[in-house]
């Protein structure tokens, strides 16, 4: 008899009215807005604009979801072009497949395009939002637990996952939530780049290759326990080794970054000291205005003070 699990949700989309809300996209919408939110609070930290951050995301979200897409058809096309599969399905993204790998390196690219557009450092503003990004992620696979998706083993846990959906070749049952698992890793991810950013003051994108790097060895364990259809090579799935070598060229990049280029950008944003200066210099003008015009005031009250008795003195004498 089961004691506990996590039940599956009996129904992936509500509907207002008319209108669709899908869990899978709503966890990303989240996901994406809680990036945004934390990455601006680095970013103006660091001595950026505010605003700066969404500005960017403009390019990369677009670019991160179409490259997530491509990196799920392409990996998996067995799933939308194989015998008895409709290739119309791979462009229904609501129905869950994004592929992070696709996602960072298409994001990139965007994040690339709006950075130069605002003229300001790729590497800086990458360390801005890494651990907004992991926590999107976190964030985001709960999306798979609306659509009872890439689940693991099977378990007698007591937080094992209870699917009860048959499609798509599912076998209701017990299994191991290797979405949770991946949740709370990324937030652990998020937790150790804004530790090590602040012990460490990482600069030049070293934050952002600190999240790849950390966030590849959980995959890892956490991709061997899935038990959903997938390409191997040498009996590891396709994921496990794009982890390995992306965590490799992470901690490639850590080294020789630190050697290269030791410590912190101290500029992020050209002229944003100056728009801080200038709002500066404006309320001291303001302070200063108002002190001198209280001076005036007093020092005109007092000179007609003395002009009156002057007046008196000279009307008396010739009287």
């Amino acid at each position: 008899m089961e004691l506990a699990y996590i039940p599956s949700p009996s129904r992936g989309v509500l509907y207002l009215g008319p209108v669709p809300l899908r869990g899978y996209a709503f966890c990303i919408i989240i996901g994406v807005f809680v990036a945004i939110w934390l990455g601006n609070r680095r970013w103006i930290a660091r001595g950026g604009r505010p605003g700066t951050v969404a500005d960017v995301a403009v390019w990369a979200v677009p670019f991160g979801l179409v490259g997530g897409r491509l990196y799920h058809v392409i990996t998996d096309y067995q799933l939308y072009f194989g015998a008895g599969r409709d290739w119309v399905d791979a462009f229904k993204v609501w129905e869950g497949g994004l592929g992070i790998w696709g996602a960072i390196a298409f994001g990139a690219v965007g994040a690339w395009i709006g950075a130069r557009r605002r003229g300001i450092p790729l590497p800086a503003y990458a360390d801005a939002v890494a651990p907004g990004i992991a926590l999107a992620q976190a964030v985001g696979r709960w999306g798979n637990w609306f659509n009872q998706e890439l689940y693991g083993r099977e378990t007698d846990l007591p937080w094992a996952v209870h699917i009860t959906s048959s499609l798509d070749g599912r076998v209701p049952g017990y299994y191991h939530p290797t979405f949770l698992y991946e949740s709370l890793w990324c937030v652990g991810v998020a937790l150790l780049v804004i530790w090590a950013d602040r012990r460490f003051t990482l600069g030049h994108g070293r934050a952002f290759a600190l999240y790849v790097a950390a966030y590849c060895a959980g995959r890892f364990w956490i991709e061997y326990m899935r038990v959903d259809e997938a390409h191997e090579i040498l009996g590891l799935r396709l994921n496990n080794w794009t982890a390995v070598l992306v965590f490799l060229l992470a901690v490639l990049y850590l080294v020789l970054s630190a050697r290269k280029r030791p410590g912190r950008e101290a500029v992020v944003e050209p002229g944003a000291e100056k728009d801080d200066d200038a709002a500066d210099a404006a309320g001291s003008d303001a302070g200063s205005g108002s002190d001198t015009g209280s001076g005036s005031d007093a020092g005109s009250g007092s000179g007609g003070d003395e002009s009156a008795g002057a007046a008196g003195r000279t009307d008396a004498k010739g009287e």
